[in-house]
């Protein structure tokens, strides 16, 4: 019997390393025993589709595509139904999401709920579908995609930064509920990654400022978090070890009031800081 893992946001960044990881390595042969399929979530149909055919002509896998847009009803219940009829599903990647690099009283509003749609309502809605199938089963992972921002919320991400504190407090609260249950949760929590997050023309200054050794890759964070899940933890799961110091950090007192005077000075010469 196939087994399966679900991806959103697949299309690109750390949601398409993290299909391109699962389907050519040892990790999905593990997952999957006899066999495995991937369902790739994401509202851009073209890069979805060629997606999906890579993997197949290169891997062989077993692909489905789910074309819908999680910041709507209509497409989390269509990914809902998904999950409620697969069986084998034993990893979900939440990996959906988008940030805006603006104050948030200059932003358009309508942008940032829908934010905290996909950031954290669909998070909550898919997380919460997949795990009775796999608690009833014992077995199944899931892995949420947070942001080191949750841990230093910066001038420019107000909203961004409050999803995936949620993201985080969420997911490590679930662990706690999960505990002897079979299933693991993990909170992903990247700093910089060099995806499309950060491409647009409202990051260009910050893009040129930010050093080059803050940066990961896409590649490298998906592989830390599989690595992480075959290890069995831990909980949440900080990629490269700049990040972890930085996250260290923030809990020492008058770190989070230093990082937001460097970020208020900051915001008027381009959006603040937005790791992931």
């Amino acid at each position: 019997m196939i087994r399966h893992a679900l991806i959103t946001g697949a299309a690109s960044g750390i949601g398409a390393a993290f299909a391109r990881r699962l389907a050519g390595t040892a990790f999905v042969r593990r997952l999957a025993g006899a066999g495995h399929g991937l369902v790739l979530v994401d509202r851009r149909r073209d890069r979805l589709d060629a997606l999906a055919e890579e993997l197949h002509q290169r891997h062989q896998t077993a692909v489905e595509v789910v074309h819908a847009d999680l910041t709507t009803h209509e497409g989390l219940r269509t990914v809902e139904d998904v999950i409620a009829r697969l069986d084998t599903l034993e990893l979900v990647v939440n990996s959906a999401g988008f940030g805006t690099g603006a104050p948030f009283a200059l932003t358009d509003l309508p942008r940032q709920v829908a934010m905290v749609e996909l950031n954290v309502i669909a998070t909550l809605r898919l997380t919460r579908a997949a795990l009775p199938g796999m608690i009833a089963r014992r077995r199944g992972m899931v892995v949420n995609v947070s942001s080191l921002a949750a841990w230093v919320p910066a001038a420019g991400s107000a909203v961004y930064s409050g999803t995936k504190a949620f993201v985080s407090n969420f997911t490590e609260s679930l662990a706690v509920e999960l505990r002897g249950s079979g299933v693991q949760v993990q909170v992903l929590c990247p700093g910089y990654t060099r995806t499309e997050f950060h491409a647009g023309d409202d990051f260009r200054e910050f893009r040129a400022r930010t050093p080059g050794f803050l940066w990961m890759t896409p590649e490298q964070v998906a592989a830390a978090s599989l690595r992480a899940l075959d290890r069995g933890g831990p909980l949440a799961c900080i990629p490269g070890a700049l990040n972890r110091c930085i996250a260290f950090l923030s809990w020492l007192p008058g770190i989070r009031g230093i990082v937001r005077a460097v970020s208020g000075r900051l915001k008027n010469q381009g959006p603040g800081p937005q790791p992931r």
